[in-house]
């Protein structure tokens, strides 16, 4: 497999695939001031995948910090995709960077990459969910979406035992409290808890609409409802 890549190892393959005409497509469409690659994200997949082979736990770290650091916007997806597993042992240092990234948010994509990496960690340690609590009440907008974002997980459970049920509402109380909250992101974000929970517990999305409903905003309320 040959040995561990540097973080220069790393750039240095993403910067191979640079195409710069997606690039500027790239640009334009996320918004986000930073540097952009053009690159596919199957090819940023093959990558990590080799890149997870050849590291350890604490290299994947490191190698993630050094790739998140570079504010490059591929090279920010690798950095959660390398974290992005079910089981990583030890994790506290993996969970500990990726909850540092969340007050960098500025961008839909790479704070849905991260939240994934992150969701990880709070399904392998539940105890999470309090300092993602936390978040609902930061002034940074995209920290408050990634308290719902990263919870995802809890939406699709099938059969739910009572400690998730019980970390479920947790997070539908979190909901409801940020109703009031008129962004874009965070009406959409609610939506798309609710909207993914009705596949599984409709009765326990209508019996939140019923109460919560009225606050959300119109196209909130109807992605909420969509499989209702």
């Amino acid at each position: 497999m040959g040995p561990p890549p540097t973080l220069e190892d790393a750039l240095y393959a993403l910067e191979a695939w640079e195409d710069p005409e997606k690039a500027a497509e790239m640009a334009a469409y996320h918004k986000a001031e930073r540097r952009y690659l053009g690159i596919a994200m199957a090819g940023i997949d093959d990558m990590v995948e080799m890149w997870r082979e050849r590291l350890d736990v604490p290299g994947r770290v490191d190698l993630a910090r050094g790739l998140w650091d570079s504010d490059i916007h591929e090279a920010r997806i690798a950095a959660a995709k390398l974290l992005t597993q079910a089981r990583l042992r030890p994790d506290e240092a993996a969970w500990e960077l990726i909850a540092s990234w969340v007050p960098q948010f500025d961008a839909w994509a790479i704070a849905d990459h991260a939240c994934k990496a992150g969701s990880k960690r709070v399904q392998a340690d539940p105890a999470r969910l309090d300092q993602v609590e936390a978040w609902t009440r930061s002034e940074h907008m995209w920290t408050r979406r990634a308290a719902l974002v990263i919870t995802l997980p809890w939406t699709k459970l099938r059969n739910p035992k009572p400690d998730e049920i019980a970390e479920r509402e947790r997070v539908l109380g979190w909901a409801a409290e940020l109703v009031p909250d008129r962004d874009w992101f965070i009406q959409k974000a609610i939506a798309w808890w609710l909207r993914d929970l009705s596949r599984h517990d409709p009765d326990r999305v209508r019996d939140w609409l019923a109460t919560h409903g009225e606050g959300l905003k119109a196209f909130a309320r109807k992605e909420a409802s969509k499989y209702l």
